[in-house]
């Protein structure tokens, strides 16, 4: 039976004294069924005893490998491999054939093992944190055919921690807060160190946490490392920032650990727990009686130890009736407070006022309980300033008739200096308020008098600002706002409301309402517009007029006899007065037209003309009518002048030979410059080079094959090449006349018995030149010489 040994630390106080117990104890069994003996393992430190002779040997199946777990200790370093362990089977009995092999994790690296006597030898330096264990597998074979006699077992070597590693603050330093005040045990922090050791082997990794430096002030538990405050009444405005130094150290602490360290950097938070306090316990201010609504008239400032929110203060004034002249307000920037002026001084009511000026804090705080407060006393003299004069009134209001003379006094306004020198006061009027210059102002005693007519229809209100001016002081001034209403007199006569145009109906029955007539005044007088109505002609044998009660008349007809043939418009005056004094009428004619009516009264038409008309059509109908008519002719007239073009020939043709005719054209070329007289694609057309167009003025008698000219792109056409090739297929083309309506030469060939034809080459005028000799040219010159003859004959008479 195999024994293992093992690897025991015994001291780490020491230079880590490394000892290994192993127990090695062989026994013979006697194999059963012949089996082979299989290998074990020795046990370390538990050595098996023989049986005694008288004890009965019990018989059992044999295991592979009988062995537990096997030790090394990390970090440990000498000149030789330490010993791991011994694996020996029973098949070992000192033949030479049996071979130990070692597989897995480390093998032949970090572990070697004797293929004889099979020791386990680490070869490296171990270390816990990197890897804990390494799992391998052990196999016995024949050394000479390498064929197992065994199967492979699986075995497990760890590694055993030593206290090779410090503790760590891995998220140091820290940081920390406590309010000040605060009573001891109060916690501030928590902070937490770690340790690589094994924390299950030993007390390598046990730590223990205490204050190296901090004391008094702060404390710390020894196991959870929790901060707490150890010293009651610690105060901000004392000392707001502390540095604590806390150590961590294994092995429970005791003599031999290892130790690290962090820093705990605490602050004192602040609370309200110091009152506001002026700097003065009276302040004096001085301000002139001037000093405009509003404006600042002195600061004053109440001090706190406090911080941020704590430290702000709100500034009121207590006690008497200096809150309705003064307040204060707190300057959210420097906290402090500045009076304000709420209403305006006078120093010759009053020259000075004491203020009573409390700052409270904003902010109270629960611990303290406040909040604080703090008061002051402010006395503010009045300072005697020049001001302007100063009206009896901040606004007046006049009103004057629209028929007033001029020079009549509307109002007057005053101003007195309250000054104590009481200089006198000059008026004048603000002409950007009285562009106009409708006002005058007496200078002296302010009565304002009118200077030109007004008139209420165009305006009711005048608004003007009148000027108070000190003599002994111009630039104190004051303004004051007089409205000027204008009133009312009856000065406008009524008129029609509108412009009425009556129609009446030529079957209308006597009696019938023709028009509804009212009538506006300009005016507005008090009591209301009342109007009166009448006929200019007082009995007018065609119209009457009836009154409706409400300011209005209706326009009645007398007899049903209107014809639009006898008469076709009337023309009614009617006369309207007002009741105002002195009564104002005026004349307004009501123009009444006859027209043709249907039985429903609707009117159809108010013409004369409309008699001749055919019944049911009116006036529109027919000229619609007629515009059809008119553009059906013009079409007809512009489509048959189209078909006249579009038949007749391109060649005059008469009874003599169609070649003999020559067109003229009155058009002359534009030179090089006129690029619109033709389009050069004509010339550059690809197809028209080599191509063959034939003629539609004349059918050939023969069918004629032109000459193959040379070819060129459409965009490389050599005009003057071209011209000439078509030159010369006219030339050579027996069907073609002696011109070509399309082709145009600037050459004419040589050879003609006539010459050239142009008179650009001559001296003399068309008047100087003689064409009977175009006769003698033969019949193809003939109608060209009888046309020269013609044009001839023509300048004679």
């Amino acid at each position: 039976m195999l024994k293992r040994g093992e690897e025991m630390q015994r001291d780490l106080w020491t230079s880590l004294l490394l000892v290994w117990i192993t127990c090695v104890q062989y026994s013979s069994m006697a194999p059963l069924n012949n089996q082979s003996q299989s290998l074990q393992t020795a046990s370390a430190m538990i050595p098996r005893n023989r049986p005694s002779e008288g004890q009965r040997i019990l018989s059992r199946a044999k295991r592979g490998w009988v062995w537990n777990q096997m030790f090394v200790l990390e970090e440990f370093s000498g000149p030789d491999p330490i010993l791991v362990g011994r694996l020996h089977t029973d098949l070992d009995m000192g033949n030479k054939n049996i071979k130990y092999v070692l597989a897995g994790e480390g093998a032949g690296t970090i572990f070697a093992i004797n293929e004889r006597t099979g020791d386990i030898h680490a070869m490296k330096r171990l270390d816990r944190e990197e890897k804990a264990e390494y799992t391998l597998t052990a196999q016995v074979i024949d050394r000479d055919t390498d064929k197992p006699l065994e199967p492979p077992s699986e075995f497990i070597i760890k590694v055993q921690d030593i206290n090779d590693n410090p503790p760590q603050f891995i998220e140091g330093p820290y940081k920390g807060s406590v309010p000040e005040m605060s009573q001891v045990g109060t916690s501030v922090t928590r902070v937490t160190a770690t340790d690589a050791d094994d924390p299950v082997y030993g007390n390598s990794a046990r730590l223990v946490y205490s204050i190296l430096e901090g004391q008094p002030y702060f404390s710390i538990d020894q196991t959870t490392a929790i901060i707490r405050v150890a010293l009651a009444g610690m105060d901000r405005e004392m000392r707001e920032e502390y540095l604590v130094v806390i150590q961590a150290k294994d092995m429970g602490g005791h003599m031999g650990g290892l130790s690290g360290t962090t820093t705990v950097t605490v602050t004192l938070t602040d609370i309200n727990d110091n009152p506001p306090k002026f700097s003065k316990g009276s302040y004096e201010f001085t301000i002139p009686e001037d000093l405009g609504i509003g404006k600042p008239g002195g600061r004053v400032k109440a001090n706190d130890r406090d911080i941020g929110e704590n430290a702000k203060s709100a500034y009121s004034i207590i006690g008497g009736d200096e809150r309705d002249v003064f307040e204060i307000v707190t300057d959210a920037q420097t906290q402090e407070g500045i009076l304000r002026l709420k209403k305006p001084l006078d120093f010759e009511s009053k020259k000075s006022y004491n203020l009573t000026v409390v700052a409270t804090n904003i902010r109270a705080d629960s611990i303290t309980g406040g909040p604080y407060m703090d008061q002051a006393t402010v006395k503010i003299i009045i300072e005697d300033a020049d001001e302007p004069p100063v009206f009896t009134k901040s606004a007046y209001l006049f009103d004057v008739h629209e028929n007033a003379a001029i020079n009549t006094v509307i109002g007057a306004v005053a101003a007195r200096d309250q000054d104590a020198t009481h200089s006198q006061v000059r008026y004048f009027i603000d002409r950007h308020t009285d562009l106009e210059r409708q006002f005058n102002i007496n200078v002296d005693d302010g009565k304002i008098t009118l200077a030109k007519p007004l008139d209420r229809e165009t305006d009711m209100w005048h608004n003007i600002t009148v000027t108070a001016t000190e003599v002994r002081n111009h630039s104190q001034i004051s303004r004051a706002i007089v409205a000027i209403k204008v009133l009312d007199i009856n000065d406008n006569a009524p008129e029609f409301a509108t412009e009425y145009e009556a129609f009446l109906c030529e079957n209308g029955k006597p009696g019938q309402v023709i028009q509804t007539i009212s009538a506006v005044d300009k005016d507005n007088p008090s009591q209301g517009h009342t109007f009166h109505y009448r006929l200019e002609m007082l009995n007018n044998p065609n119209f009457t007029i009836k009154n409706n009660l409400n300011n209005s008349i209706s326009v009645l007809a007398k007899h049903d006899s209107f014809r639009r043939q006898k008469q076709e418009t009337y023309l009614l005056p009617i006369v309207v007065t007002d009741d105002g004094e002195p009564p104002m009428s005026s004349t307004n004619t009501l123009t009444i037209r006859v027209c043709g009516c249907s039985r429903d009264g609707t009117v159809q038409s108010c013409n004369v003309e409309a008699f001749v008309l055919p019944i049911g059509l009116s006036m529109g109908a027919l000229i619609a009518i007629l515009a059809c008519i008119i553009l059906l002719l013009v079409i007809v007239v512009l489509f048959v002048t189209l078909r006249r073009h579009k038949n007749e020939p391109l060649i005059i043709k008469d009874d003599e030979d169609v070649r003999e005719n020559i067109i003229r054209y009155d058009d002359e070329g534009g030179g090089e410059e006129d690029t619109e007289a033709f389009d050069i694609a004509t010339l550059q057309n690809p197809d028209g080079i080599n191509g063959y167009l034939p003629r539609k003025d004349i059918k050939p008698d023969l069918q004629f094959m032109p000459r193959q000219g040379q070819h060129s792109g459409p965009n490389g056409v050599d005009v003057d090449e071209f011209i000439n090739v078509r030159l010369h297929e006219a030339d050579n083309d027996p069907t073609a006349p002696p011109y070509d309506s399309i082709q145009i030469y600037g050459y004419e060939g040589r050879g003609s018995i006539a010459g050239s034809l142009s008179s650009l080459e001559t001296a003399s005028s068309d008047s100087d030149q003689n064409y009977d000799y175009l006769r003698e040219w033969g019949p193809r010159f003939r109608r060209l010489g009888e046309l020269y003859s013609v044009g001839e004959n023509d300048k004679e008479t």
